[in-house]
């Protein structure tokens, strides 16, 4: 039995409609997912499936965009500076040949610091202060700033204790008070009590005979970088599905994987960054999203083995993952298969959250056809 399509779609929009009802009918009788986008400022798509419509998911690593929209904030301030080293604002973090690395090379995941030789416990993953005092003595996987890899489940903190020590209050807290509460976004770091019935817990990847193979052939040793970056050579390995279910975790949400959102919330937070939304400024000047969205890593990804880019922290989104955005696209994916960004050249913000994870994990396949259509639509208006 297909599941209903609900929700709305602006006038022009309605192959979007479309197209999500036709890869909800192809998937699972137990999908569940949203899609979300505005056009320079506006709404325009707000459609879901198999769930309520203000359900809320665990959007694991499409955290990271609030992070490092705060951290942009900051820097557009003055608060931070790029290139000064990480040491100025976190003397600590200098230990172990780590000492000239700069704010810029740390966002661009250039500092080799993408985990602990033990590992961490799930308490601590939980904990940004914890992750950050563990990190700050740990030698670098590579020499900083010589090449990059994926921070998978640490760049939060780095970012999140270099924001703490400049301004004497966590990341967390100004994402709340600059970025959520003036802009109404359903999207948390830190899930209140009040809000805890609202979220759908993540329900594992079940991969096809074809895919368990692929799976199967790809290296797992503990102390593989990969490895180390997942957390999978602490005493007891992260099941990475799992994290969103610790309510932990949830109520700390840590500026790595710990957000907690509806499609609404993350396309609403890249509308606020580059169009505004509703009586609401845009949170960045041009020149600031200009900045943050120029390529500063590009190449082979020590962690994830495979061809990756980044700018400041964001995903190069029309590199990585759909090459009919505009240069400069700004944002970043889920590993259950969460997407958002904002096309700064089309005004387009998106945001998509889906319950099950998505094969092989990341931004899953079904973005590529949904961004597609509303990219498509949103220059035709």
């Amino acid at each position: 039995m297909t599941q209903e399509i609900h929700g709305t779609v602006a006038d022009g929009f309605e192959g979007v409609r479309e197209e999500f009802a036709a890869f909800v009918a192809g998937e699972r009788p137990d999908y569940e997912g949203q899609l979300c986008a505005y056009v320079q400022g506006r709404k325009v798509v707000d459609l879901w499936s198999g769930t309520e419509a203000d359900a809320l998911y665990g959007v694991f690593s499409s955290t990271k965009g609030a992070a490092y929209l705060v951290v942009a904030l900051l820097v557009q301030d003055g608060t931070l500076e790029l290139d000064r080293k990480v040491t100025y604002y976190w003397p600590e973090f200098g230990a172990e040949g780590k000492g000239d690395l700069t704010l810029r090379d740390l966002l661009a995941h250039r500092a080799g610091v993408v985990g602990t030789d033990t590992g961490f416990s799930l308490a601590e993953l939980a904990d940004d202060r914890q992750l950050a005092e563990r990190l700050a003595d740990q030698r670098p996987f590579w020499r900083p700033g010589t090449a990059f890899g994926y921070h998978a489940l640490v760049s939060g903190a780095l970012t999140g204790e270099v924001v703490r020590r400049a301004t004497g209050r966590t990341l967390q807290e100004i994402y709340q008070e600059r970025i959520r509460t003036p802009y109404g976004l359903d999207f948390h770091l830190g899930l209140p009590a009040p809000q805890e019935p609202r979220f759908r817990s993540t329900q594992p990847m079940t991969p096809t005979p074809d895919q368990q193979t692929l799976l199967d052939a790809t290296p797992t040793g503990p102390h593989t970088l990969t490895s180390i970056a997942f957390n999978r050579n602490a005493t007891e390995p992260t099941d990475l599905a799992s994290l969103p279910n610790m309510p932990l975790l949830r109520a700390k949400g840590p500026a790595s994987v710990g957000g907690v959102a509806s499609a609404r919330g993350l396309a609403g937070m890249y509308a606020a960054a580059i169009s505004g939304v509703g009586e609401q400024a845009p949170l960045l000047k041009p020149d600031t999203v200009a900045e943050f969205g120029q390529f500063h890593s590009v190449g082979y990804d020590l962690v994830a083995r495979a061809h990756k880019s980044f700018g400041l922290g964001f995903q190069t989104t029309a590199d990585t993952w759909h090459p009919f955005l505009g240069a400069g696209t700004i944002g970043h994916s889920g590993a259950s298969g969460s997407q958002s960004f904002a096309d700064p050249w089309s005004g387009l913000a998106y945001g998509y959250t889906r319950r099950r994870f998505a094969f092989p994990g990341g931004a899953a396949p079904e973005n590529n056809r949904l961004a597609q259509a509303i990219h498509r639509a949103a220059l035709a208006h």
